[in-house]
């Protein structure tokens, strides 16, 4: 395997990651203190899986969430093999 990665401090090597730490830290982590890991993983399962992809809404997704984006996807595909 060869990773495909850039010299320190080049961000667009990888821009889909650095956009979603960007708004962890910038939406999340910045204003929580933790006191042990497991409450950090806690919070952070949360951040990810309740609000990042369930409720906050994606401007490259067309301001939808990325649940809501999926679900219209699938039910696109469904509605184009039933006309098949």
């Amino acid at each position: 395997m060869i990773l495909s990665m850039s010299g320190k401090g080049n961000c667009y090597d990888n821009a889909v990651v650095e956009s979603f730490f960007h708004s962890l830290k910038t939406e999340h982590t910045n204003f929580c203190k933790f006191k042990t890991k497991e409450e950090a993983m806690d919070s952070l399962f949360a951040y990810i899986e309740v609000f990042y992809h369930k409720k906050r809404s994606h401007f490259t997704l067309g301001y939808v969430s990325s649940q809501e984006f999926e679900t219209k996807w699938m039910n696109q595909q469904n509605m184009r093999v039933l006309a098949v």
